[in-house]
């Protein structure tokens, strides 16, 4: 064996044994029963979407079938007055695209028996005891809000599935909104001088919306449960997910912090006003009633490590972690959950719930509802999520797809643009 044979041999094992950025097996579209020349209607529409609408600065879409990375392109800005060209290593902060990747950690935890779905979750965090939640009638003119004892604790399926009560302070009505506010609720999105146990503390000093169990709500329930990870693992949730889901599943851009050698491939956020063109959102917390968010928080808000909301990823990096749940938790040999499990994640566990996210959740993902009712070309019982600055992936075990589209826009949908990329994406299968 040369001395070229060696080092090549040798980074090869590198690759294959480190934590260093790893891609999907790349394949030609129609080795995927894709249609290139139905892809060109996507390119066209995305073209469209940076350019003459300028409803994004840019956007990356990836789309994998059957295993394969059959389509990974970037359009427009990754800064516009920087003239910095959108790359596919692009980092975005994926905000509530965080909240599946907590559940999937928080269920590495569960196949352990460190604890059972319909445990309280007072077990781990004796703040949630004696729970509270706020009366359906409130009396006039009080200056303290009324409240009614919790009929049961609060479980960690509640947590995974948006049952507890627990919101977020942006969504939370009256008085409940002034309550989160007092308390000084931090919702994810921005930077904050305290960390994860201190928010949870603060969360559960607040009334519960509605009794455990008996509405879906969207909320703080995820940080919850990533603080319940925290005090089960005995180390920062951070360090958890780097140690049991990023490093086996080779994540490496992905994070709660953007490192300042990586600080170039974070994309700069817009806030598109349609008709009026893109305007950059400001470094620093911005305040729009009760919705406090910034774009600095991956590099300045380093101590609030939010489960639900907080981290950064790049598409690649997410395809992979999507990947692993279409595998039935496995990918490369890095098995991170039981087929058995992921079956147990993807199932509905919301249909007795009234008010669910389009009828259908698991744990920590959505279920796409059948055609007729969603409107929508993804296959009946898919999954997904989207985040906060118009950001989405989805994975179609029917058509063994996976799909992630990143933009940074705010307001989240402008002019729709992820809705329609999707649908492009997938009119491309042409098998």
């Amino acid at each position: 064996m040369n001395l070229r044979t060696t080092l090549a041999a040798l980074v090869t094992l590198l690759l294959a044994s480190s934590a260093f950025a790893q891609s999907l097996p790349t394949v030609a579209p129609e080795d995927a029963g894709l249609s290139t020349e139905r892809l060109k209607r996507l390119e066209a529409v995305a073209q469209k979407i940076v350019g003459e609408e300028k409803a994004a600065a840019g956007v990356v879409v990836l789309i994998a079938r059957h295993g394969g990375l059959a389509y990974h392109a970037a359009f427009g800005a990754q800064d516009v007055e920087a003239k910095l060209p959108m790359r596919k290593d692009s980092i975005f902060r994926i905000c509530s695209m965080s909240k599946p990747i907590t559940s999937v950690a928080a269920m590495i935890l569960f196949e352990e028996g460190a604890f059972l779905l319909d445990d309280p979750v007072e077990k781990f965090l004796p703040e949630f005891k004696d729970q509270k939640v706020l009366a359906q009638e409130q009396p006039a003119g009080a200056t303290e809000p009324a409240t009614v004892p919790a009929a049961r604790p609060i479980t960690i399926r509640d947590l995974l599935t948006h049952t507890s009560g627990i919101v977020y302070r942006f969504f939370a009505p009256p008085p409940l909104d002034t309550l989160y506010t007092k308390g000084g609720v931090v919702d994810g999105l921005h930077e904050a001088d305290i960390d994860l146990a201190e928010n949870v503390r603060r969360i559960a000093a607040q009334p519960l919306l509605h009794q455990p169990g008996a509405k879906w709500t969207y909320g703080l329930n995820t940080d919850v449960l990533g603080r319940v990870i925290e005090v089960i693992a005995k180390k920062p949730l951070g360090e958890f997910l780097e140690e049991r889901v990023f490093r086996p599943l080779h994540m490496s851009d992905s994070g709660f912090v953007v490192p300042n050698e990586k600080l170039d491939r974070l994309t700069r956020c817009y806030r598109a006003d349609l008709g009026a063109g893109l305007h950059v959102m400001p470094d620093g917390p911005v305040t729009i009633g009760n919705l406090v968010f910034s774009a600095s928080y991956p590099y300045r808000g380093k101590t609030l490590q939010s489960g639900g909301g907080g981290m950064v990823s790049t598409a690649m990096d997410y395809a992979r972690f999507a990947e692993m749940v279409l595998g039935g938790g496995d990918l490369d040999g890095a098995r991170l959950l039981s087929r058995k499990t992921i079956e147990l994640m993807t199932a509905n566990h919301v249909s007795t719930i009234p008010e669910a996210a389009a009828g259908q959740f698991g744990l920590g993902f959505s279920i796409a509802q059948d055609p007729g009712k969603s409107g929508t070309i993804l296959s009946e019982g898919a999954w997904g999520w989207d985040g906060f600055y118009s950001t989405r992936f989805w994975i179609d075990p029917e058509e063994e797809m996976v799909g992630v589209i990143l933009t940074q826009t705010y307001p989240y949908g402008a002019s729709r643009a992820i809705d329609r990329l999707q649908a492009l994406a997938i009119q491309a299968i042409a098998d």
